[in-house]
């Protein structure tokens, strides 16, 4: 089975993608700062999941899968930052952040899971 045919790795990719939608509604002064912070820290959860996935070992995989744990609590942090300050309207951010909890519990799930 291919890291593509994963459902956490599925869900990753379309948490990245609802965050460039969401980013897209900044202001432009924004770029450099939470626009570019936000995007980096949602590619790099599944792209760790991916690259975990392809390691040899189960704690190679466990160790990925926490590295993208990570970069989701940094994510997390990023959009209540981008949402305090008022980056783009409240709506836009609380479906993002609901799906940010989900994975979060799926990912912790996962690694729980595979050290069974």
């Amino acid at each position: 089975m291919s890291y593509r045919e994963q459902f956490i790795w599925k869900r990753g990719i379309q948490l990245s993608i609802n965050c460039y939608h969401l980013t897209e509604k900044f202001p432009p002064s924004e770029l450099y700062g939470l626009t570019s912070q936000i995007r980096r820290s949602s590619v790099s959860v599944p792209s760790n999941i991916a690259e975990g996935y392809g390691r040899r070992t189960k704690n190679e995989y466990i160790q990925f899968l926490h590295i993208a744990l990570g970069s989701l609590r940094e994510l997390d942090t990023q959009l209540i930052i981008a949402k305090e300050v008022k980056l783009a309207v409240p709506e836009l951010f609380n479906p993002i952040l609901e799906e940010v909890d989900s994975m979060q519990g799926i990912l912790v799930s996962t690694i729980q899971k595979l050290k069974g």
